[in-house]
């Protein structure tokens, strides 16, 4: 059984809500050990709230005494907060940074992680240079070469710049970077996701991708550099492509995975195709992390209509995930020993 960790997300925000409705069904606990790391009374407030009988909670010092079939809980607070239904505010943030670091402080104990929505412009103020989940994560890791990668069923696709500013994006944005993600990404498709020779696409930065430089000279100069940097190195690599063309005449489909530039490039046609059941992952870590793709949903909280869709599918994936990695490392082993016994077996003497 594979030890899931919960993150409880902002506390007036969708996150908890999402937690309990997932978790008051039994079925899910064939699949996993979950482990919650949150505030026993923001999970009261919401259980007495929402009118849930279950799920019942099991407290634990950490996720070593996590058992089957129960919702483990860690307790990540103790502090007095008023929870506010929708309300974006800073103690809300200093909670939801409480529950991430008892998470990670924690990640010894587990085999995934996965992250409910959190307001960033709330934690911000308690953690400086905070800008999401990917970079907090991978900081306290120390994993340098990481990806967003968002998947799902029908899409796969990661960003080359995360949540920089359109103007910046210029700066943002070099040969070396595009390299390292295209890195991640081969990596990430092998181990994490069982493709033995992933196709990749990389997308323009320009409209029409620069037009042979009438648009910019991005293309020119950083991207398709680092195309033939890594095609050269045997790896299906392809573009840039044309954002729009790219998705609007289906080609996407002849790609395991996409390399978008910038945010909102790879979003908008990645939500568009899988709203509900997208994931949002970092690939590269040396854990699974996953998270919904959506974020706090304030004008949802506390109506019973948001969609646990996402959630779902982010615990299932990142389940996924741990299998296939299990399953890599087996299949590439040292295959000496085997061939070498066939070779004895087999061997005729004349």
């Amino acid at each position: 059984m594979i030890k899931v960790g919960i993150t409880q997300g902002d506390p007036n925000g969708i996150g908890m809500e999402l937690i309990l409705r997932t978790f008051a069904e039994e079925s899910i606990y064939k699949y996993c050990i979950p482990v919650l790391y949150a505030s026993p009374k923001i999970f009261g407030y919401y259980k007495k709230a929402l009118e849930f009988e279950q799920p019942m909670y099991n407290l634990v010092k950490s996720a070593q005494d996590a058992v089957q079939g129960k919702l483990n809980m860690v307790i990540s607070s103790e502090d007095t907060f008023e929870v506010q239904m929708g309300q974006s505010s800073e103690l809300a943030g200093k909670e939801a940074l409480k529950s991430l670091d008892a998470a990670l402080n924690d990640m010894h104990h587990l085999d995934a992680l996965v992250t409910a929505p959190l307001d960033k412009s709330t934690v911000a103020p308690h953690a400086p240079d905070f800008t999401g989940h990917t970079g907090y994560i991978a900081n306290y890791l120390k994993a340098e070469n990481h990806a967003m990668f968002l998947v799902s069923d029908e899409l796969r696709v990661a960003l080359a710049t995360e949540h920089v500013p359109v103007a910046a994006l210029g700066k943002s944005l070099n040969t070396d970077i595009i390299i390292n993600k295209l890195h991640v990404m081969y990596n990430s498709l092998r181990e994490d996701f069982g493709i033995t020779k992933p196709r990749i696409a990389v997308l323009g930065l320009n409209p029409h991708a620069g037009d042979n430089g009438l648009l910019g000279k991005e293309e020119i100069e950083i991207i398709k550099p680092a195309i033939k940097t890594i095609f050269d190195q045997g790896k299906f690599v392809y573009g840039p492509y044309s954002a729009d063309s790219f998705f609007g005449s289906g080609q996407y489909k002849s790609f395991d995975a996409v390399l978008a530039m910038y945010h909102d490039q790879g979003l908008i046609p990645f939500k568009t195709f899988a709203f509900f059941d997208g994931v949002n992952y970092t690939a590269g870590l040396p854990v699974v992390r996953t998270s919904p793709d959506h974020g706090t949903a304030y004008d949802l909280v506390g109506k019973g209509t948001a969609e646990t869709i996402s959630f779902r599918a982010a615990i299932f994936e990142a389940i996924k995930i741990v299998k296939n990695r299990l399953q890599f490392v087996d299949d590439y082993k040292n295959p000496l020993p085997y061939a070498e016994l066939r070779r004895e077996r087999f061997r005729i003497d004349f």
